[in-house]
């Protein structure tokens, strides 16, 4: 079964688009089920620390799923989570863990940053320039397996399972997932939409992706800075 749908995700990943998406946002406009998009990459055997990058607009304030990355094995490989307006929730491969008193914008950009490397297990979240203490998450965990990446739905299965209750409603853009903790000053060029060098797993200035249901491709208002 595993290995049917390991050729089920690189089969997916053939079919999708490859674009430059800056300056450009994905708009979640309604609950939805169904609407997601799944971002691929390949290569990747084994995922021992990560960093991943990206900034979200929503007036959502009841649960919903900002960043979902499953493997066969394991729905929750690694996911980034909101239960609540006030609370971002951090899975690794199943263990969770609830990171309270961290900035949080209804109706306005959050950029968003976690790290994690699994030599100690050291977790950090970052939004809109402030970090979180620094926590132990699953210590010497190895993420194995082709990755499915989602974003607007939390799997509950891989590569499925969705619940229109804890569908991401609002618009998402910059996704960016290194293999590696990247430097604190990359993550505050990150925040302040400064250069910073793009994630070498999921680059969103060379996106491989595929669109499911009600999932629009708009301009990005982030940057005042790109308007003309």
């Amino acid at each position: 079964m595993e290995r049917l749908l390991v050729l089920l995700a690189m089969l997916c990943a053939g079919h999708a688009a490859s674009q430059d998406l800056s300056n450009n946002v994905f708009t979640f406009p309604v609950e939805s089920p169904t609407s997601s998009v799944k971002l691929t990459f390949s290569g990747v055997q084994s995922i021992t620390g990560m960093t991943v990058c990206m900034r979200y607009f929503s007036s959502v304030t009841r649960s919903q799923s900002l960043f979902s990355l499953a493997v066969p094995s394991e729905d929750n490989a690694l996911l980034l989570y909101k239960p609540s307006a006030d609370v971002y929730r951090l899975h690794i491969q199943g263990t969770a863990l609830d990171i309270r008193g961290l900035p949080h914008d209804t109706d306005e950009w959050n950029s968003v940053c976690w790290t994690w490397d699994s030599q100690h297990g050291l977790t950090t979240l970052w939004v809109n320039g402030k970090r979180s203490a620094r926590n132990i998450l699953q210590n010497k965990a190895i993420i194995t397996g082709a990755p499915s990446i989602v974003l607007g739905q939390e799997q509950d299965t891989y590569g499925g399972g969705f619940d229109q209750n804890q569908s991401f409603v609002g618009d998402i853009t910059d996704v960016h997932l290194w293999d590696n903790v990247i430097p604190p000053c990359q993550i505050r060029f990150f925040m302040e939409g400064s250069a910073f060098n793009p994630g070498n797993l999921v680059n969103w200035n060379n996106l491989q992706y595929s669109i499911t249901g009600s999932v629009y491709v708009e301009k990005s208002d982030f940057d005042k800075l790109t308007c003309y």
